[in-house]
């Protein structure tokens, strides 16, 4: 088994992250055998802290692009800009992580552009190269590159979804929601609120997460639980905190909102 490349330097903490399974073996175990990794689950289940968490811990810079229908395999690679009066080649952030190591995050891959997913299909092999047509160089990935994406697979439909071809180049792991448990710790942690109240406000969510696929599209993510811990922490009365980072957010719905305020009711009394 390859060893693990030495870790870098670094003046950032490591974020909070609570790990619930196996996950953080399985990305260690994905970088040190050189393999991409696809994390999936719903929206602010804590993907994205998990990622930043691992680059932190290995003492990995980490380049994060937010994919948008827009994204092109241009702004992942690189253009040509005018500066100064010369046109000078400026590295995308997937270049510019393939040509330094570190982890490229490709945050909600399934947004981009047909493109761009077809620029990562020879680093997620055993080539581990970026050709760059337009300045006829063809990178070469050092060992401590890693390519991790992302994406909610409860927003997938036939437009938007990714490819078996592409899919089958990556390990996989999926999250969901922490364990009640496990959740309250984090705002707790998170917030500085008392455990009694972030317990509350866990069991506001399951009460939530069981109207996903009914009366709303997605349940209420653990990133809304710390905005409404930390608005309540702040000073902000129970009721509005709840109003303002959970109940707006999740619908525009006037019955809705009306059926979610009752819950918060029977929550907290």
């Amino acid at each position: 088994m390859n060893a693990l490349p030495a870790p870098r330097p670094t003046s950032e903490a490591v974020p909070f992250y609570r790990p619930i399974g196996g996950e953080c073996a399985v990305f260690e175990a994905a970088f040190r055998q050189k393999l991409p990794l696809l994390v999936k689950g719903p929206t602010g289940c804590g993907k994205t802290r998990f990622i930043a968490h691992m680059a932190a811990r290995l003492g990995l810079p980490m380049e994060t692009v937010s994919c948008h229908d827009d994204l092109t395999a241009s702004d992942l690679t690189g253009r040509y800009l005018l500066k100064g009066g010369e046109t000078v080649w400026t590295d995308g952030p997937l270049t510019r992580a393939v040509r330094r190591g570190g982890i490229c995050y490709l945050d909600e891959v399934v947004e981009a552009r047909k493109d761009v997913t077809v620029v990562l299909h020879p680093l997620t092999d055993d080539r581990r190269i970026l050709p760059l047509d337009r300045t006829g160089e063809t990178l070469a990935a050092p060992d401590d590159f890693m390519l991790v994406v992302s994406y909610n697979p409860g927003y997938q439909n036939i437009l938007k979804s990714l490819k078996p071809s592409t899919r089958q180049r990556f390990v996989a792991i999926e999250f969901d929601f922490p364990p009640p448990a496990v959740e309250a710790e984090v705002l707790v942690v998170e917030t500085g609120i008392k455990r009694d109240l972030a317990n509350q406000l866990v069991a506001l969510a399951g009460r939530i997460r069981l109207l996903k696929g009914r009366d709303l599209e997605e349940g209420v993510s653990t990133r809304l639980l710390v905005y409404c811990g930390a608005l309540i922490g702040a000073g902000m009365k129970i009721e509005d905190a709840v109003h303002v980072a959970i109940i707006e957010p999740m619908t525009d719905d006037a019955e809705i909102k009306r059926a979610l305020a009752d819950l918060v009711v029977a929550v907290f009394g």
